[in-house]
């Protein structure tokens, strides 16, 4: 990548929301593209430094001399140009380590949101948000996301152990990034509602529906089907989740699937999420948007609700 910042477009690109509304959503500051765009700056500096330079010298001659004594001259030229790369790539990590700080920085700063650097916990809101035997936010930006959801915008990461036929222990790590707010309003529709990336084969489902507790909502879109699995509580009300799961609603579900978009809602907490660590401008900004447009079909439907169903559902 360039070391230039180039600029966002003052305002990401807004899909409509369930509802057919565009979604809206402070103007947003420009920021570095990604995490990468700064780190040929940081390269280069860094490879100029006369400790880099001298530091590297002095150990690849010590490489050739010692290569040479002992092994001849071939093996000594191997040996320092080892010496070389070695240095290159602990620079190259180093600058890669910068390139990532200035745009979570800038990031936070463009959309005013305070963020925590580091490992963090998240409290264990959803089914992913308890998987794993370890899991932690890498990087967790607080505030009025982009789209107007109000709540957090996390790198996430669970740990996996498993071990081998040797014993061995074996970490496996997988990432998700995350976009997460409260909807207090939402527990009288639903305790549950989760729309999950399809996993395995349609014709499998009336079997696996067998051995698990939750009810998997049928919907009329075949695209969507194709792509998301939908679930409720075991004691939710079918026809509330099918209300909230509008032509409308599944029409831009379906324009979202490509993007592995998914979230769970559950006892008002939804976590929206993308599989990977997204670390550009414009992703970040899509989850959010994206997060906040399930949360006003949510709320929307949420609203229509007798007041007597809300009242029973918060005494």
């Amino acid at each position: 990548m360039s070391a230039e910042r180039s600029e966002t477009p003052s305002t990401p690109s807004a899909p409509a929301d369930p509802a057919g509304e565009p979604a809206s959503f402070p103007e947003a500051a420009p920021v570095p593209d990604d995490a990468d765009d700064t780190r040929g700056a940081h390269l280069r500096r860094l490879l100029r430094l006369p400790v880099t330079m001298i530091g590297t010298a002095v150990l690849a001659v010590i490489g050739l001399i010692v290569g040479a004594a002992v092994a001849g001259i071939g093996v000594g030229v191997v040996v320092a140009a080892a010496v070389v790369l070695g240095a290159f790539v602990v620079v190259w990590l180093i600058a890669n380590r910068a390139a990532q700080q200035d745009f979570f920085n800038a990031y936070a700063q463009g959309r005013g949101l305070t963020r925590v650097d580091g490992h963090s916990s998240l409290p264990p809101l959803t089914p992913l948000l308890r998987k794993g035997d370890r899991r932690y936010a890498d990087q967790r930006f607080n505030g009025v996301l982009p789209g107007g959801l109000d709540g957090s915008l996390c790198l996430y990461t669970y740990e996996e152990e498993t071990r081998d036929s040797d014993g061995d222990k074996q970490t496996t790590y997988v990432h998700f990034t995350l976009a997460i707010t409260e909807l207090p309003a939402t527990t009288a529709l639903t305790s549950e509602l989760f729309c999950q990336r399809r996993a395995g084969f349609r014709f499998m489902d009336s079997m696996e529906d067998v051995f698990r507790k939750r009810q998997r909502v049928e919907q009329e879109s075949e695209a969507v089907d194709r792509s998301y699995e939908i679930f409720i509580g075991e004691h939710d009300d079918l026809n509330r989740a099918r209300q909230v799961l509008s032509p409308s609603f599944l029409v831009w579900l379906e324009r979202n699937s490509d993007e592995n978009f998914a979230f769970e809602l559950s006892s008002g907490s939804l976590v929206c999420n993308v599989k990977g660590h997204k670390k550009s401008a414009a992703e970040l900004d899509a989850l959010c948007v994206a997060g906040a447009a399930v949360a006003h079909r949510l709320r929307e439907e949420a609203a229509e609700l007798p007041p007597e169903t809300t009242t029973r559902s918060s005494s």
